[in-house]
């Protein structure tokens, strides 16, 4: 079923760089074309073909690190994404599926065809005309300052439905809603729903998170300041002047997909997230 692979990983820890470089031969081994993310070039001693992630328009993609590493991964992949076996090297590691240890083993399941797929929503955003890499986890706008407040309208479907004070706004997926979103006060989106999440960054007034149908386009018009930060999902910085008609969020016609064994949704739940410690 696979016949090419490409390889992203940390590139700032020795134990990823060098698990990388295993997976590398192993998959050698059994036969694909291996291509390596170039940032890893000078990182690791290897043979195989080094490409931008970017350019990696393969069967699939391995990424060796946590949550970030996924998301850095998505935001440059090309459309539409190649699936992604994602090996956990963070903390916690929320949206990964192996451990270290399971790395060889799952990538021959994974030739083996002894997986399913697991689509995530993903997010368009474009202000004032100009596209925006799409986002994964959240998009987040603020003020281009610190502690500085951003003044909004914000419409659905071009309907207004509140003016708000706060230090940003963020728009959440299902996958964004267990990361900063959740941090943030808002609610945890199961998989099931289709929808995404609108979550104020310590509003000045009293405005709890809305949860939006995920055919919905939410408009964030910027009153002030004049320049505002937009943040996508951790990665992606951009000042932007922000001014009417804003920016609008709606669902993008890509997905993440991501290898799954038999883990599932609740699963990463209990093991990692919200009820760690109970069973």
């Amino acid at each position: 079923m696979f016949k090419s692979v490409g390889l992203v990983a940390r590139y700032d820890r020795k134990n990823s760089v060098k698990l990388a470089g295993d997976l590398a031969e192993h998959l050698k081994a059994r036969g694909l074309e291996v291509y390596v993310e170039d940032t890893l070039a000078e990182k690791m001693n290897t043979k195989q073909e080094i490409m931008p992630i970017e350019n990696m328009k393969t069967d699939f993609i391995i990424t060796i690190g946590g949550d970030g590493t996924i998301l850095r991964a998505c935001i440059s992949l090309p459309k539409p994404e190649p699936p992604i076996l994602a090996v956990n090297m963070g903390v916690r590691g929320f949206l990964t599926e192996v451990s270290p240890k399971q790395a060889i083993v799952a990538v021959d399941k994974c030739l083996a065809g002894e997986f399913k797929i697991e689509k995530c929503m993903k997010l368009a955003i474009t202000a004032d005309g100009a596209k925006f890499p799409e986002a994964l986890n959240e998009v987040v706008i603020s003020a281009d300052e610190p502690a500085k407040l951003l003044y909004t309208r914000i419409l659905r479907d071009k309907e207004p439905i509140i003016n708000c004070q706060s230090d940003g706004l963020m728009v959440a997926t299902q996958t964004g809603s267990t990361g900063y979103s959740l941090s943030a006060g808002g609610p945890v989106l199961d998989p099931g729903v289709d929808a995404f999440v609108l979550t104020p960054i310590c509003p000045l007034i009293v405005f709890h998170p809305i949860v939006f149908p995920a055919d919905s386009a939410l408009t964030i018009e910027v009153n002030r300041p004049r320049r505002t930060h937009i943040l996508i999902d951790g990665h992606s910085r951009q000042l932007a002047n922000c001014r009417h008609p804003g920016l609008t969020v709606t669902r993008s016609k890509n997905e993440t997909s991501f290898i799954r064994f038999r883990e599932n949704f609740y699963h990463r739940l209990r093991s990692r997230l919200l009820f760690r410690g109970m069973k």
